[in-house]
């Protein structure tokens, strides 16, 4: 199949849609309904830079409005397009509603490289690119909701956010229009690493439950289970970093642009980052094996593989040599259809995208909630809580004294009994809770009906049913 032939990123989420929806009792209008993109704007402006007008294209694409809200990060990218930002939309649709997020689905993308200009253009740039959104109310706290994605960070959701407020000088929640920002500008703790973290939290629950770790092959927990990692950014890094370091995961290969890096004992994330951030790559870095061919370190030998890049890295072509037997999708559409029908002939279990990388909406979520609540999470109840909890243990000391009893609580448990739960933890738990009763929803059908494959057909299936309900709801108003 060539490059033109094959079925585009688009093309592949109505497929995987398609076979879910095949399972249930759908209309063929409302099937339709439910699967099509609702909008997708496409603006061109021009901003004068260098001495003269330069023209970006940009695109907002509405999926599904079946709950307002919608949400959607924004990403910066020299090949994005239509099509694109379309199926990641309809994803983030699903998603949303398999977590049980309240959002419709959204994306964003602006056709540009970041790295020819310098701060003060972006700047420019990301403004006039929110002002021309704000304008058709596709940034919106009550009505479109962005966020980071690849090319943007919490630097430019500031940007959005001021420009929106700026616009809108009355709106009291004006900055709750995008998420993912920093802590001092709106944000909330644990933000950047969400969607990381998500991604371990899903592999937790994966294994917590010996009958599914046993339909991969597998056995045990965690620790020690090697894994492959292809791409270092911020969904990469910090799903690899927590897996290693807490969870006693060994990364044995990273894959990055300009080729892979392996090591049998594990590579240190941290070491690995630094490297990469000196040196633009990661040819050279000490104490590991360097590949150029990076690709080709996909079909290797491990327990988990973890794509974390860009979508379709896994495809028709390659999908027969992978080796792993674990598949979890912290990018978006990293698998192609084609290769998911592969691969589930061969028993690879796949962990798939809508749920995998829900960590990240989950938590913009929660800071859309601050935002709208306009009081830090924790602020009200930490020191009750923590007092209640030194009301208990000074009890127990004193019942202990009295009883004539030798014996006492450790250092740490007091340290961490007697602190009161913070934002961070507060949305640490959220999440861990979120993601485990995403799971649980999709093992259900996995488990309770035969002709439900895998996984990935459970999770659309689920997303579907609750978007339908959504709709029902609503009676003729679609």
């Amino acid at each position: 199949m060539t490059e033109s032939t094959r079925p585009s990123f688009r093309d592949n989420v109505n497929l995987m849609f398609t076979r879910a929806a095949a399972l249930m009792d759908l209309s063929p209008g409302f099937e339709e309904k439910i699967r099509v993109c609702n909008a997708t704007y496409i603006v061109r402006f021009g901003v004068p830079l260098r001495g003269e007008i330069r023209t970006f294209t940009g695109y907002r694409s509405v999926h599904s409005e079946h709950i307002e809200p919608v949400k959607g990060g924004i990403r910066f990218a020299s090949n994005v397009h239509q099509e694109e930002v379309e199926a990641l939309s309809a994803l983030m649709s699903y998603k949303c509603a398999l977590a049980g997020v309240p959002f419709g689905g959204s994306k964003g993308g602006l056709r540009i490289d970041p790295t020819l200009y310098n701060e003060d253009e972006l700047e420019q740039i990301t403004r006039r690119f929110a002002r021309e959104l704000a304008k058709r109310d596709l940034i919106h706290p009550a009505q479109n909701v962005g966020a980071p994605d690849m090319g943007t960070s919490a630097r430019e959701m500031a940007w959005i956010a001021d420009q929106y407020a700026r616009m809108n000088p009355t709106e009291i929640n004006a900055h709750a229009c995008v998420t993912g920002k920093p802590l001092n500008g709106g944000g909330i703790a644990g933000r950047v690493e969400a969607t990381g973290r998500g991604v371990q939290y899903a592999l937790r629950e994966f294994f917590r439950h010996e009958s599914d770790v046993a339909r991969a092959g597998l056995s045990g927990g965690l620790d020690g289970k090697r894994i492959i990692l292809q791409g270092l950014g911020k969904v990469g890094y910090h799903a690899g970093k927590f897996l290693s370091q807490e969870d006693g995961a060994r990364v044995v290969a990273l894959i990055e642009r300009d080729g892979a890096l392996s090591h049998a004992e594990g590579l240190d994330i941290d070491a690995v980052q630094e490297w990469m951030q000196q040196h633009g790559g990661l040819s050279g870095f000490p104490g590991a094996e360097f590949h150029p061919d990076g690709a080709g370190m996909l079909e290797e030998d491990c327990d988990i593989l973890i794509p974390a890049a860009v979508e379709g890295v896994i495809h028709k072509g390659n999908a027969a040599r992978i080796r792993a037997p674990l598949i979890i999708e912290a990018a978006n559409g990293p698998v192609t259809a084609a290769a998911d029908e592969i691969l589930r002939g061969k028993g690879v279990v796949i962990i798939p995208d809508m749920y995998a990388n829900a960590g990240g909406v989950t938590v913009s979520y929660f800071e859309w909630v601050k935002n709208l609540s306009r009081i830090r999470f924790g602020r009200m109840e930490r020191l009750h809580e923590a007092n209640r909890h030194q009301l208990l243990v000074d009890e127990l000391l004193r019942l202990a004294e009295k009883s004539g009893l030798d014996w006492s609580f450790s250092p740490d448990f007091i340290r961490s009994y007697l602190n009161g739960a913070d934002e961070l933890a507060l949305v640490r738990s959220g999440l861990d809770d979120t993601m485990r009763g995403a799971y649980q929803a999709m093992r259900e059908l996995w488990h309770g009906r035969e002709d439900v494959p895998d996984l990935r057909t459970a999770g659309y299936m689920r997303a579907i049913g609750r978007i339908a309900s959504s709709y029902r709801m609503r009676g003729g108003h679609l």
